[in-house]
């Protein structure tokens, strides 16, 4: 429900505002602190030192075996070409083939990390070129990413390189050596050690995923790995998979394992893009309708974009991750739907101070709109709830209720102290309309931003 509100255009000093539904919940703004930059550092320097070390010892010693070395370079490359595409929005709710933006590459180079034979010939590389392989061919989707400004970027190259050198490091010394053969030399014992290494190889890379994200960001790091480990069952253990049977089969059959066994997991990944499509469409269907409270002379223009914005990144500063975000973006984006019932539109879309009677109504309106428009039940519920008392409200409808009020503040303030009059405002209503912690998480999330100054 939409408060008292003037002109939402009229720009204040040291209030930005985000223009697009994509921005929800995205990097905040500004350079990174001196904190997040050693995180980044602690993170580059060691796969820089690994990469660097890698290629000297290759070059110095020359390829082993470079055709099965081409092999396996060309396939990392082709995955690492086919996954590159258009780099979600961040916080936008990936889905989790998402997460990996080249699974092919990826199986392909855990696969070359475990491998131990070809053909029934035992191999002869180790750690240094399996990571110099890997690199050369991340570098080949990392340039064409650049190129076209879209991909994970540099950050997913330092995170291949460590987590594969850690897999490499913990096989091939023992391999090599004769001493993995001692342990497991029969039964099932092999593929069940593989498929563990390849399990920590996993949360290696959640971990170090969840840091970046943390440097990057600035959200939670709880929330960022929760969602990083959410994702391991669904596409994390495709990828582990199909690298373990590649790195199998590959002993027994030969390269022509690779063409064979990456087929399902390159028909996933196409199968999860169209999947990521549509769940595309029907965000930007969500949007359209929300814009049409704006069209039709309801709301200020750019209000709901703003509050799914900024209600995005307060969910995530309170906890709140994956599904749950997304169903709190959408209930933002529709928040003032109700409003289309109402036969002449309130000033300004101010409803505030309508009676209690009618603000409940208005309400339940919207939230059988969002019924009508197949949205989880949740959206609908934080919509017809926006009227209640925030005691009994969920902590999405509260989240939705507080940036609301907000918006509606800071847009009808003057001058440059507009923002922090809103919040002061805000903190003066925790007693009885806002929860004290959505608004103080309100408060964190404009201060990292730069809205509040």
């Amino acid at each position: 429900m939409s408060g008292a509100r003037g002109d939402p255009r009229r720009r204040l000093p040291g209030v930005r505002r985000a223009a697009d539904p994509r921005t929800a919940g995205a990097p905040r703004a500004g350079a990174p602190s001196c904190g997040a930059r050693a995180v980044v550092a602690a993170v580059y320097v060691p796969a820089a030192a690994l990469a660097l070390w890698s290629l000297g010892r290759t070059l110095w010693g020359g390829l082993h075996q470079p055709g099965i070395a081409l092999a396996f370079g060309v396939l990392i490359a082709v995955g690492e070409l086919v996954g590159t595409g258009s780099a979600p929005a961040a916080g936008s709710g990936r889905t989790p083939g998402e997460r990996e933006g080249a699974p092919l590459g990826a199986a392909g180079a855990l696969a070359y990390a475990l491998l131990g034979a070809v053909g029934g010939r035992p191999t002869t590389h180790g750690v240094a070129q399996v990571v110099a392989v890997v690199l050369a061919a991340g570098l080949v989707g990392l340039v064409r990413q650049l190129a076209r400004g879209a991909g994970p970027g540099p950050d997913h190259l330092a995170r291949r390189v460590l987590s594969i050198g850690f897999a490499a490091t913990c096989f091939q010394p023992l391999y090599n050596t004769g001493t993995l053969h001692a342990w497991v030399a029969s039964g099932p014992f092999y593929p069940l050690f593989m498929i563990a290494l390849m399990a920590l190889t996993a949360l290696c890379d959640a971990v170090l995923a969840a840091v970046l994200a943390r440097a990057r960001t600035g959200w939670p790091y709880g929330p960022l790995l929760r969602d990083e480990l959410r994702a391991l069952p669904g596409i994390g253990s495709a990828i582990c998979a199909t690298g373990v049977v590649i790195a199998l089969a590959t002993a027994v059959v030969g390269l022509w394992a690779l063409p064979v066994f990456c087929l399902p997991l390159l028909l996933t990944q196409f199968a999860f893009r169209r999947y990521a499509a549509v769940r595309a469409t029907y965000r930007q269907t969500l949007a359209s309708l929300a814009r049409s409270t704006e069209i039709a002379g309801y709301t200020p223009h750019g209000h709901a974009r703003r509050v799914a914005a900024l209600s995005r990144a307060v969910g995530r500063e309170l906890g709140l991750h994956g599904p749950d975000l997304d169903v709190l973006e959408h209930a933002a984006l529709l928040h003032d739907i109700g409003q289309l019932s109402l036969v002449d539109p309130v000033p300004d879309g101010a409803t505030a101070a309508l009676p209690p009677d009618r603000q409940r109504r208005i309400a339940l309106l919207g939230g059988a709109v969002v019924r009508q428009t197949g949205a989880p039940a949740e959206v609908a519920v934080i919509v017809e709830r926006q009227a209640d008392p925030f005691r009994d409200q969920p902590v999405t409808a509260r989240i939705v209720r507080t940036v609301n009020a907000y918006d509606d503040l800071s847009g009808g303030s003057a001058g440059p102290g507009g923002p922090l009059h809103a919040l002061e405002r805000l903190r003066l209503a925790t007693a009885r309309d806002h929860e004290p912690r959505v608004v103080e998480a309100l408060a964190r999330v404009l201060a990292c931003e730069g809205r509040a100054v």
